[in-house]
C-alpha cells in the first residue's frame, strides 16, 4: 500500500469480485467485532442489510440500543472506494484511520466479503489462524 492509502488488491479477491459483479466499486465499513475494517460489494451489502433488519426486529424490544450500535458500526463508517483498471482500490483516509491501518494492510477472505487488518492487530488478535496468517505475509514481506 502506498502514502495516500492505494492497495492493490490481491489475485484471490479480484478473481471472486469478478466472477460476482461487473461493478467496479466496494464498500468498506467498520468489522462487527473486530479492530479490522470489512468490504464488499453491493449484492454482499444486500444479504448484510437483509441480516441486520432480521436482528433488528428479533432485538426490537430486548435490545433497541444493540441493534442501533450494530447498524451505526456497519454502515455509519462504510464508504465507497472504485477499484481501478489494475485491481487497486484508495482507502478512505475516515475508515483506515479507524481500523488504524498504516503502511501496510494485510487482507483477509471471509467467504462473501474480506477484510483489512492492520498487521500488527491481526499479530495480536486471539484467533490463532489469524494470527498465523499475519505472520506469513510478516515473513514474506521480510524476504522479499
Amino acid at each position: 500500500m502506498n502514502e495516500k492509502g492505494r492497495l492493490l488488491l490481491p489475485g484471490f479477491v479480484r478473481f471472486t469480485l469478478a466472477r460476482r459483479t461487473d461493478a467496479r466499486s466496494l464498500l468498506i465499513g467498520s468489522h462487527e467485532h473486530d479492530p479490522c475494517l470489512i468490504a464488499y460489494d453491493a449484492a454482499y451489502a444486500r444479504a448484510l442489510h437483509a441480516d441486520c433488519e432480521r436482528r433488528r426486529i428479533a432485538e426490537e424490544r430486548d435490545a433497541p440500543a444493540a441493534s442501533a450500535r450494530r447498524l451505526r458500526r456497519l454502515f455509519g463508517l462504510a464508504e465507497t472506494a472504485a477499484i481501478d483498471e489494475q485491481g487497486a482500490i484508495v482507502l478512505p483516509p475516515m475508515v483506515r484511520r479507524h481500523a488504524r491501518i498504516g503502511a501496510q494492510a494485510l487482507v483477509v477472505g471471509i467467504g462473501g466479503a474480506f477484510e483489512l487488518w492492520d498487521p500488527e492487530a491481526a499479530l495480536g488478535h486471539d484467533d490463532p489462524g489469524l494470527r498465523e496468517l499475519a505472520a506469513f505475509h510478516k515473513e514474506v514481506r521480510h524476504v522479499a
